[in-house]
């Protein structure tokens, strides 16, 4: 929420400075900034080094090494299968050397270029058109249009779609394709003769046997691209989302750890807090001070209030607990905290009013829920400057009762409202942005849901909806989802 237009006190003004020094810069949980204009732990982009092109690189070199690989493989089957042996000077035995050879060749050009880490798409797109001309060769000293070298084609559409996804397996089948059916046609139209070394009886070279080869090879190139994509795009996925799971599962662990450590300082912190507010109300009634030291005193009151405030917000955020569901007259709750509101804080400069039936049936935790008005009470006041008014409004749909906090402050910015419930998010001066965390929780865990209804400068107003029977166990997760921020 907005900050409020009171000027800060002497106190929190000089607690503020204080943190600012021994805190430094800091970071929030979505890696922005904070108003103090600390670095921002942005992603490199894709073309520096480190950056998205890293994984690319990675890949590449494995593609390299996997490519030198299969081909000396081939080259040992195709000389002990097919060629019975290499012969000197054998037409299939030099194109085969040649092949290998250059493709040797190419991927020392690549390495090259791979440890500058420059174009590396461009690389990768180059390296599969490379290969597929290669397996083209290898297939005409194999058997041509029928060879069963023919499959790998369909290893390197699957390299396409592990490199780049869908554009690389494109870029792949394309080229695949295109230099299969050159081949094809090259033997068909007799422009490329069966090798002198290989017995004709094993081509075929007329274009009614054509046909069915070149049918299925390439309904087998285009099968394995598409199939290659999908799985390479949900394994991207799936690793992706694991990748966010485990970020979020440390990140919880953390938090967990430190919800501990700050439960255990919020209680040890309030037992102080308490002599002091104590003994700072006997010396501001105690009637020997001037006017001057009582208001030092008031000042006192004031922050120990608010620090009070922080503790019992800590403390709710850390210790969460099933809601102990059972009738609670909504209406009486709000008008409760309305008075109390009334009495307490800023009550007295800001008109807090309640609008609504004289009673409101529900089932929820009674205690929880008096904190949900509690928070969103507060959070209005606080956001409202002086002399404005903040109203709570109950009324019914066919379904729910409808509890609304409206304030007249300075509304929500449009890049805020994603981060409104995150603990420790807060847009005001004061404060530690954990009193709407805790109202979200408390909200998840009972099934209810939140919307954010605000306009820059025309206020704000938060608006919970209870539904008449509250949610199961399985069905509030779905139902605690809020509602988008209308604009």
């Amino acid at each position: 929420m907005p900050p409020s237009a009171s000027p800060a006190s002497p106190g929190g003004e000089a607690l503020a400075r204080r943190d600012r020094i021994e805190a430094g810069p800091s970071i929030d949980a979505r890696g922005s900034p904070d108003a103090r204009g600390s670095p921002v732990a942005t992603p490199l982009p894709s073309g520096a080094p480190g950056g998205a092109e890293t994984p690319l690189a990675s890949r590449l070199t494995w593609l390299i090494a996997l490519r030198l690989a299969v081909l000396t493989v081939f080259l040992v089957v195709t000389a002990a299968v097919y060629l019975r042996g290499f012969t000197p000077g054998g037409f299939s035995s030099i194109v085969a050397l040649v092949t290998v050879a250059a493709a040797y060749g190419v991927s020392g050009i690549y390495a090259v270029f791979l440890r500058m880490k420059r174009a590396l798409r461009a690389i990768a797109r180059a390296q599969l058109v490379t290969d597929q001309i290669t397996w083209t060769a290898l297939v005409y000293i194999t058997g041509g249009a029928t060879s069963g070298a023919t499959s790998l084609y369909g290893l390197t559409c699957l390299t396409g779609a592990i490199l780049l996804g869908l554009p690389g397996a494109i870029v792949a089948a394309a080229s695949g394709a295109a230099a299969y059916l050159l081949l094809c046609a090259a033997l068909g139209l007799q422009l490329l003769g069966v090798p002198p070394d290989q017995p004709s009886g094993a081509y075929v070279t007329q274009w009614d046997e054509l046909r069915y080869p070149m049918f299925v090879n390439l309904l087998a190139i285009v099968v394995v691209t598409l199939l290659a994509s999908y799985l390479a795009e949900r394994l991207r996925a799936t690793g992706g989302r694991l990748v966010q799971a485990t970020a979020r599962a440390e990140q919880a662990e953390r938090l967990a750890a430190l919800g501990r450590l700050a439960a255990g300082l919020a209680h040890e912190i309030r037992n102080p807090l308490g002599s002091i507010a104590g003994s700072i109300e006997l010396l501001r009634t105690g009637g020997t001070l001037s006017d001057e030291d009582r208001k030092l005193c008031e000042i006192v009151e004031r922050e120990t209030a608010r620090l009070n405030d922080l503790v019992g917000d800590m403390l709710d955020l850390s210790r969460p607990r099933v809601p102990a569901l059972e009738a609670v007259d909504l209406s009486a709750t709000a008008r409760d905290v309305v008075v109390l509101a009334a009495r307490s804080g800023r009550g007295g400069d800001v008109e807090v009013r309640f609008e609504g039936p004289p009673s409101a049936p529900v089932i929820a935790d009674a205690a929880q829920m008096r904190q949900v008005v509690w928070n969103l009470v507060r959070n209005a006041i606080q956001a409202s400057s002086a002399g404005a008014g903040v109203t709570v409004r109950l009324w019914r749909d066919p379904s729910a009762w409808l509890l609304e906090i409206r304030d007249q402050g300075r509304g929500i910015p449009a890049a805020a409202r994603d981060s409104l419930f995150d603990a420790f998010f807060t847009t005001r001066t004061h404060g530690m942005g954990i009193g709407l965390a805790v109202v979200k929780r408390i909200l998840d865990d009972h099934g209810f849901a939140i919307e954010v209804d605000s306009r820059e400068g025309e206020g704000a107003a938060f608006r919970v909806r209870v539904p008449d029977r509250p949610p199961a166990a399985g069905e509030r997760e779905v139902a605690a989802e809020p509602a988008p921020a209308r604009e």
